[in-house]
């Protein structure tokens, strides 16, 4: 696998690129966004590793950057920075995971089997309506949802905040970002509707398994592997 690492703390760097070159992988080294921007930005990488707290333009602004030039390659974030209003704003602007720092390498790497697997599905499945987690289905053409074969009938924002939450698979949503998709509200108005209906897809949907978790301080996330 071709990795990028953007770091600029010489030890960690050193930590990662040996852990990574030893299970196989082909890592190019950063020190900060602007080496990137400059010398790598269009060159294809299976994924991107980056540190948030970066010399001049930091982590953030970096994966803001690399979305805004549709760049769509999995981003695995590291930081130093443990407060979940951190670690939301990282996913709100493009990142697909998060570490906080220190962290076990072994769990690294699981994070970047996760990113990659999740990556590739997404690539292999773009074209398709039909999506799949544990016993339920669900085709977008066709408005249907199935749970263990069984089909079940879903009001039409049920079925939008489902696809909601598809979309945003093993990723930690909040309330705000709900109301805005799926209702069209960008503020917080102290409504519990949200609340409603994600118990209303719990109901309908986890017959035999828990799939929507409540992440306390964040929101809600759609888990769809084990």
């Amino acid at each position: 696998m071709q990795i990028i690492l953007i770091e600029d703390d010489k030890r960690i760097s050193d930590f990662i690129l040996k852990g990574l070159e030893e299970n196989g992988h082909f890592v190019t080294l950063c020190k900060t966004a602007e080496d990137y921007i400059e010398q790598y930005l269009q060159t294809i990488y299976d994924l991107i590793i980056c540190d948030i707290m970066l010399p001049g333009m930091d982590g953030i602004q970096l994966v803001q950057t690399i979305r805004y030039k549709k760049i769509y390659t999995p981003i695995l974030m590291l930081t130093a920075l443990g407060s979940v209003q951190d670690k939301v704003s990282a996913l709100d602007f493009g990142a697909d995971d998060y570490m906080t720092k220190p962290f076990h390498f072994d769990e690294l790497l699981s994070r970047i089997n996760a990113l990659t697997r999740r990556f590739q599905y997404a690539q292999q499945n773009e074209k398709s309506t039909i999506f799949f987690f544990g016993d339920v289905s669900v085709d977008l053409q066709q408005y249907k949802v199935n749970v263990s074969g069984d089909e079940v009938v879903f009001s039409p924002k049920e079925f939008k905040l489902l696809n909601y939450m598809i979309e945003n698979a093993n990723k930690a949503v909040s309330r705000i970002q709900i109301l805005n998709a799926v209702w069209g509200i960008t503020f917080e108005n102290h409504t519990n509707v949200v609340d409603v209906y994600i118990s209303y897809l719990r109901n309908k949907i986890e017959k035999n398994q828990k799939y929507i978790f409540t992440i306390k301080g964040v929101g809600y996330m759609l888990k769809t592997e084990d």
